[in-house]
């Protein structure tokens, strides 16, 4: 099937098109943050050709305890996310966790993402397409690539004409996730763009911090240092997008501090990612 491109904001996204960065940190901590990292990875992709959207999170639904830093909430998080991007000049994207959510998530940002454990949410995925905005649903870490062609023809029966996935990972069974490279070939024959995530990539599940042990939240623990393996390979396989999480200090952010590339070492992987591009070519 041929697959065309997606349009977010002026970024095409799809074959032909450069690679797009979809880049920020796990959640909006505060406006200076956002733009600051965003500033930063926008002018580096800017030199190198590469596509730019700004993405942080309104609030992070889905923790591993009751006790972790949901991020600002609906009506402060969007108002955040709207202002860094017209700051910087991009589009943005954010997550969106439940159907009445879609509306007033269109209205700010550019780009709808639907997370991982709600791939499968049939009113969540048809709010989200009546929206009119593209829509990037991640693949489920329980969930085969061939079962997400349920999931485009969900979005494509509800209207949305622009849409996009995302691989993560699949459960493996011993507190990692693991990136089937022949389901990725899968899911780039189902007629849309494909984005890798490769910070969310190498979460290690059930990995992190007991609180039933230690009195401390549970984290999920990961191994960011295989984060630039993993995009070289995606980018190699001939994906559409890439999906980074960078922070200036992971240890001290709010969300997924175990798996979010620092800034610097983002910047650095971006000249080698574009240059693979460059060759695919």
């Amino acid at each position: 099937m041929n697959t065309l491109p997606i349009h977010v904001g002026p970024v095409p996204i799809g074959p032909g098109a450069p690679l797009a960065i979809i880049a920020g940190p796990c959640v909006a901590e505060s406006y200076d943050l956002c733009v600051r990292i965003g500033q930063q990875v926008r002018d580096a992709c800017a030199k190198l050709g590469l596509g730019y959207i700004f993405k942080a999170s309104f609030d992070k639904a889905n923790r591993s305890s009751i006790k972790s830093d949901r991020g600002p909430g609906l009506d402060e998080g969007l108002e955040l996310i709207r202002k860094v991007g017209q700051a910087l000049g991009v589009p943005v994207t954010t997550d969106v966790h439940e159907s009445h959510q879609c509306e007033a998530v269109a209205q700010a940002a550019d780009l709808l993402q639907i997370p991982a454990f709600l791939c499968r949410q049939t009113d969540l995925l048809v709010a989200a397409a009546k929206t009119g905005k593209p829509v990037n649903v991640k693949k489920g870490q329980f969930m085969s690539p061939a079962e997400m062609g349920s999931v485009v023809e969900k979005l494509r029966e509800a209207g949305g004409t622009q849409n996009m996935l995302t691989e993560r990972g699949t459960f493996f069974g011993y507190n990692r996730l693991v990136n089937d490279f022949l389901g990725l070939g899968d899911m780039m024959d189902m007629g849309v763009p494909v984005c890798f995530d490769v910070t969310h990539s190498t979460q290690l599940p059930g990995g992190g911090v007991n609180s039933t042990t230690s009195g401390q939240a549970r984290v999920t623990a990961g191994r960011p240092d295989r984060a630039p393996l993993l995009a070289k390979c995606a980018v190699a396989a001939g994906v559409d997008a890439l999906f980074i999480e960078t922070h200036p200090e992971p240890a001290k952010a709010r969300s997924d501090a175990a798996t979010m590339l620092p800034v610097n070492v983002t910047l650095d992987l971006l000249p080698r990612l574009a240059a693979l591009r460059r060759v695919l070519k």
